[in-house]
């Protein structure tokens, strides 16, 4: 939305007495202070007026409002935009203006309303929805509260336990739940909305309906007794899905306190928390995801140059192996028809039948019809060579990593496929140019970067060569948005975003671990901080084979901060690979459960001799903090490395990379972001010291070391304007 067109609400007095209000601010009809205090005005001159009997309030262009305008958050927190005194929306607005009014009002819901725009619906008097729009308070991932009394009316309409867990899990539901739950009053049409909205607004002032004040309805709220305990066991949950959230307790104290105490107290309760969590680090932290996840298909010199995205009729993959398979399993759930080609029938066979399960298991979760699954099967045509390839609009290989191998596929699919169709590889390791080398094609080669398992991760690493076209990018970021992935734009070099960042986490781990660290301590840090699980536990999961294959290409190309450990190959050579042979640095039961297991103890000793190091007894006392940053800081300091190189567009971009692609903890807002919560100076000092203690492992890079000097942060927008350089 560009900055002169400002959101607003018209109005608009029909012969029957209703005055239709409308919310305007494309796309979402977002909820703008603007928008706020224009609908506060234009609500009063509704009361005002002797030709308005009813009121109607709905949004414009079929949706009703997607909520809070997120763009104000910054604003608010900075204090470029002044804050509305607390309870100015949810009392004056909303409780005293629009509920306690002399005329009745009714919601037209349709689309969306979502967040302030549910509340705003609440408000009303009643509410008419379409059976498909979305209705559901999503602020607590943003990192606060509904603002606007939701956390007081919605357990009044729907009852307490449905209210905690629509607003603790931020799912929406659609009208037609919504009008069993009591949210809305009735489901019609969308050419009905408004002439059902408008005849149930005079009905309630003829009293031929109810008219209903939200905050005071009272029998949907459990007895006293019984309410404590819904408390009681919402927050037993929640400290144990998510014991780093303070705000999601936050919230069950609010809704408690209006059952308590009285809604107009749960409502001054609810403006006093929003402000304290709007200026909370994990709201400013979230809300920094949630604009950096828009952000990764804005490319400077790619994206901004007018070009269409092409259409892309169908797409062959190149190996049926677990990548290939769930990336075949990802592109056939949105539609794409897929040829997936495998060099004998055995495989060939093995490759179909995994994608074929992928999609049974959405049938099983319910996700997916048997009749949708059986469509979408369709789409599948196996093949052993390429003559089905003469008409793919895109190529997708994902053969095993070996340089000649991946060298004739390209030589091959140069011979094979039309002129204009995409040449893509899945490589998580090998150079782009040396896979395209012997072709003539280098425009249209370019990595897509899945992460295992490609039907259910959500990020896409787009990788570029200096020879990719843009076309091909705007092509392929098209596509991931199609098949629902998060696309983010990277330059081609070793390990690309996620991986080359992510290389130091395991070998500060296994440096730690070789002075003297608890292996299985420092996992629980790791996994009490917000990662899903600790570096040694990833290891087993991913495999020692391929953990050594990774490491390999590091060691090779960056020699002189790589930290050599022997750990991992000795325990290899013993049968030890991980979690598929059930003993790695854990043991795995039946059930693949992981539990520590303390004979690993002889091969840190004979790793250590190996190196050459001596325990450090300093190891032992670390405290949590320190394990934190001696594992993380490595990561920011290589993250830099990529900021720095231009391997990465913006630093939003890698705090997206490491959340989508490593499981960063997304209320810590990425990884640079939380490092700019820590400081340049304070990281750099601290890499410092390590590495004069340890070794170049942890020297800080040029990039880290210049903007300590200056006190700058690490964040790097690639908009001059917004450039924090």
């Amino acid at each position: 939305m560009s900055s002169n067109t400002k959101g607003r609400t018209t109005i608009d007095v029909g012969a029957d007495g209703v005055a239709v209000i409308t919310i305007i601010n494309p796309p979402v009809n977002s909820l703008a202070l603007d928008v706020l205090y224009s609908l506060k005005e234009n609500y009063e001159q509704a009361l005002r007026r002797d030709d308005v009997k009813a009121i109607v309030v709905t949004g414009a262009n079929g949706k009703f409002s997607g909520g809070f305008d997120i763009s104000a958050f910054g604003k608010l927190q900075g204090g470029t935009v002044e804050s509305p005194k607390p309870g100015f929306i949810s009392v004056e607005i909303l409780t005293d203006t629009v509920e306690a009014a002399r005329k009745p009002s009714v919601a037209a819901i349709d689309g969306l309303a979502l967040g302030g725009g549910l509340e705003v619906a609440m408000a009303c008097h009643a509410r008419i929805s379409t059976p498909n729009a979305q209705l559901g308070l999503p602020e607590l991932q943003l990192g606060v509260l509904p603002g606007f009394g939701g956390t007081q009316r919605l357990p009044r309409l729907v009852g307490l336990a449905k209210s905690l867990e629509m607003i603790l899990t931020s799912k929406p539901v659609k009208g037609e739940e919504a009008v069993n739950l009591g949210l809305v009053d009735a489901v019609v049409p969308s050419n009905q909305l408004l002439g059902t909205a408008r005849k149930w607004a005079l009905d309630i002032l003829e009293c031929r309906k109810p008219w209903v004040a939200s905050l005071h309805k009272t029998d949907k709220i459990e007895p006293l007794g019984e309410a404590r305990e819904i408390f009681k066991f919402a927050r037993v949950q929640t400290r144990k899905q998510a014991p780093n959230l303070q705000h999601l307790l936050v919230v069950i104290d609010v809704i408690e306190e209006g059952i308590v105490s009285g809604p107009l107290a749960g409502l001054w309760k609810e403006a006093e928390a929003f402000q304290a969590l709007l200026h909370s680090d994990t709201c400013k932290a979230l809300v920094n995801v949630f604009f950096a996840q828009r952000a990764t298909t804005k490319v400077p010199g790619v994206t901004d140059l007018g070009l269409k995205p092409r259409r892309i009729k169908k797409v062959a993959i190149l190996g049926g192996g677990l990548m290939g398979s769930g990336i075949a399993t990802a592109l056939l759930r949105s539609g794409y028809p897929v040829i997936l080609k495998e060099v004998n029938d055995k495989f060939l066979q093995a490759g179909l039948g995994r994608v074929k399960a992928n999609l049974q298991s959405s049938v099983k979760k319910g996700k997916m019809s048997q009749e949708k699954f059986e469509k979408t099967l369709s789409l599948l045509k196996g093949a052993l060579d390429y003559e089905g390839f003469r008409d793919v609009d895109m190529v997708i290989e994902a053969v095993i990593e070996n340089v000649s191998l991946k060298q004739q596929v390209f030589a091959d699919l140069e011979k094979y496929c039309p002129s204009h169709c995409i040449l893509a590889s899945n490589t998580s390791t090998i150079d782009l140019n040396l896979i395209g080398e012997k072709t003539k094609s280098q425009d249209r080669i370019i990595g897509a970067h899945f992460f295992s398992p490609a039907h259910v991760m959500p990020l896409l690493e787009i990788v570029r060569t200096q020879k990719t076209s843009p076309q091909i990018i705007v092509d392929l970021l098209d596509v991931g948005k199609k098949i629902k992935k998060t696309p983010v734009v990277v330059g081609n070099c070793t390990g690309f975003a996620v991986n080359r960042m992510f290389f130091p986490y395991t070998q500060a781990a296994l440096l730690l671990v070789e002075r003297g660290a608890d292996v299985f301590r420092i996992d629980r840090i790791i996994t009490k901080f917000g990662m899903p699980m600790g570096p040694f536990r990833l290891c087993d999961l991913v495999g020692f084979g391929v953990a050594i294959a990774t490491g390999g290409q590091f060691v090779m190309n960056f020699p002189e901060r790589t930290y050599k450990s022997m750990l991992i190959p000795l325990m290899q050579e013993d049968k030890r690979a991980g979690e598929t042979t059930r003993k790695g640095f854990y043991v795995y039961d039946d059930r693949r459960k992981a539990s520590p297991d303390p004979e690993i103890k002889k091969y840190i000793e004979k790793a250590r001799e190996m190196s050459g190091v001596t325990i450090d007894h300093k190891m032992a006392k670390l405290s949590d903090k320190d394990i934190i940053e001696m594992i993380f800081f490595p990561v920011v300091n290589e993250a830099c490395r990529v900021l720095a190189e231009g391997i990465a567009v913006k630093s939003s971009d890698l705090d997206i990379s490491a959340i989508m692609g490593m499981g960063f903890p997304p209320y810590r807002g990425g990884i640079i972001f939380w490092a700019d919560t820590l400081g340049s100076k304070y990281i750099c000092s601290r890499l410092d010291e390590w590495s004069r203690m340890y070794g170049d492992f942890f020297k800080p890079c040029s990039y880290l070391a210049e903007r300590a000097a200056k006190g700058a942060p690490l964040s790097l927008t690639t908009d001059p304007a917004k450039s924090r350089l």
